[in-house]
């Protein structure tokens, strides 16, 4: 008899123990990330892999546009984006923050910008305001420089062209990849000729150009910017572990910068990431705050085994 209560309560313990260790069901050991081809987009995905790989999960990435990436979170396709630039990216996530199927569950970056820049030399050629740009059309070729089709910024500057209060009757939105327009910006730079492109901050190679950010953006949502998490509805309740941590994620200026440059100079990004982290360690210790790994174990101490610590 004795026997058969011990048993019995070895397989309560056991059972017990088992509940304790299930940090998120097995639907959730893969995190399925979007990325919209943006360098500190890629930056900061490839640091939440590399401690989500440590925890056990298994991060899988996709680059898709704006537009894509909102109805794929919206079809649960995708789980979590980690570049929500605000606000002008507003027109874009709003319809799906009102039908409740994306959350914003985190802001993970503050000190940002986004805008028309134009170099020092056309600052001091007289266009400051973005209805400057207008009276030296010719100097400007009639184009102003941005990135993917579909983002924000391309958008907020069509918006801009088409408004006759702009001053940009007959220009062209000239639409390219982001390494493309940082081409065409340096070269232009280099050969002194003006040139109007979207300009951001962090970004290690805009971060040592010679530029100015133009006034007069009215309510379009370029200027001052913050970056914001956000999820798939319902992720962080089906998923509570994974998303707690999705959820303390916050990024610096300086640790973008730093990765951003490692992967555009040909640096893989999670390698990028990886170093950065090592370097860093204890920057993850406020994201593991009530965090386990995938089966329930120590994340601190798998973290640490991750970055050789």
């Amino acid at each position: 008899m004795k026997t058969k209560l011990t048993l019995a309560f070895a397989a309560i313990l056991f059972a017990g123990t088992a509940t304790v260790q299930a940090a998120d069901p097995e639907s959730c050991k893969t995190v399925r990330f979007a990325d919209v081809g943006w360098t500190d987009i890629q930056a900061t995905t490839a640091v939440a892999g590399v401690v989500l790989d440590a925890l056990g999960y298994t991060p899988e990435v996709q680059v898709l546009s704006v537009p894509v990436t909102y109805q794929s979170l919206k079809n649960k396709d995708m789980d979590v984006f980690l570049g929500n630039w605000m606000p002008s990216m507003a027109a874009d996530v709003q319809p799906f923050l009102d039908d409740g199927s994306v959350e914003t569950v985190a802001q993970n970056l503050d000190g940002a910008g986004y805008g028309l820049v134009v170099p020092t030399y056309v600052a001091e050629g007289g266009v400051k305001s973005l209805t400057d740009i207008g009276k030296f059309k010719d100097k400007f070729d009639g184009k102003i420089y941005g990135i993917e089709p579909g983002n924000d910024g391309n958008r907020i500057v069509l918006e801009m062209i088409a408004d006759p209060a702009s001053g940009l009757e007959g220009f062209e939105l000239v639409e390219s990849s982001e390494a493309g327009m940082l081409s065409q910006a340096e070269k232009a730079i280099r050969n002194k000729e003006w040139i109007a492109f979207l300009g951001w901050t962090p970004h290690p190679i805009m971060g040592e150009m010679a530029i100015a950010y133009l006034d007069g953006m009215g309510d379009s949502g370029f200027g001052a910017a913050t970056v914001h998490t956000n999820v798939r509805a319902g992720y962080t309740t089906e998923c509570p572990n994974a998303g707690t941590f999705v959820k303390n994620l916050s990024f610096s200026l300086s640790m973008e910068n730093k990765i951003m440059d490692d992967i555009l100079k040909g640096e893989d990004a999670n390698a990028a990431a990886l170093a950065w982290l090592k370097a860093n360690p204890d920057a993850v210790t406020p994201w593991l705050d009530g965090v386990t790994t995938f089966d329930g174990g120590d994340a601190s101490a798998a973290v640490a085994a991750k970055l050789g610590m």
